[in-house]
């Protein structure tokens, strides 16, 4: 039986220096905006925070935030399989820091399906969004568009620009699952400009399942990303 899967992604609202980054050092980054789509919805649900005349607030609130991770938790207990690109290290991290609700966040984290962490798990090195949409010949991030640049257009009031681009995001993140749940096969296009490939024999695995993979040899590698650096907000 298919998953029901339910696409998630956010963008953040504080400007930041740089578009390669340790984003930490900045934290607290706030939300703009956020977006999820279900696998039998035609439209992705978008958030935002609004202020008193109804037109988009410069972040969302505390409050705002913890409504999303309580719609998100309550789609999980209806049958969806929350699935995000990079949503363990980046997405659901700044969520549980933004809505208070570290503990729900941290379960979200360890049951989801993380497309990105699954394929570092396997590999030893984390894939692009936008390689994996264009070897599976998808749409990818929109031209002239990044997360980078998304708090910039939102403080600018270029408010629809960047909740077109969180909506792609999911929708790209959305069908990537699918298909390669499909296929049982996960394609990417390399830093040489090939096409590479992972077998996907079970489908896609939850961040937990995803662990408990063994370390792939990463020895011919310049430099390496520990597991660790990736899961350590889980530890609280």
């Amino acid at each position: 039986m298919a998953r029901k899967y339910l696409a998630f992604d956010i963008e953040t609202a504080k400007e930041v220096p740089g578009e390669d980054f340790d984003w930490h050092a900045h934290r607290p980054l706030g939300i703009a905006c956020a977006a999820a789509l279900p696998s039998d919805a035609s439209a992705p649900l978008l958030w935002y925070g609004k202020k008193k005349e109804g037109t988009p607030a410069p972040k969302m609130s505390r409050q705002d935030a913890r409504d999303v991770v309580d719609q998100l938790t309550g789609l999980v207990e209806e049958g969806y399989t929350l699935v995000t690109w990079n949503g363990l290290a980046f997405d659901l991290d700044v969520l549980a820091e933004e809505s208070g609700a570290r503990d729900v966040c941290r379960d979200l984290a360890r049951n989801h399906v993380d497309l990105m962490f699954h394929v570092f798990c396997v590999k030893g090195f984390p894939v692009a969004l936008d390689k994996a949409a264009s070897a599976l010949g998808i749409p990818g991030k929109p031209a002239g568009m990044s997360g980078y640049l998304a708090p910039q257009y939102w403080a600018a009031g270029r408010y629809q620009e960047v909740l077109d681009y969180v909506a792609q995001d999911v929708r790209t993140t959305l069908r990537i699952a699918e298909l390669c749940d499909q296929r049982r096969s996960f394609r990417w296009v390399t830093r040489k400009g090939s096409v590479s490939s992972i077998d996907l024999p079970g489908g896609w695995l939850t961040v937990d399942q995803a662990l408990r993979l063994p370390e792939p040899d990463t020895s011919w590698m310049n430099t390496s990303v520990p597991r660790q650096q990736l899961t350590r907000w889980l530890a609280g």
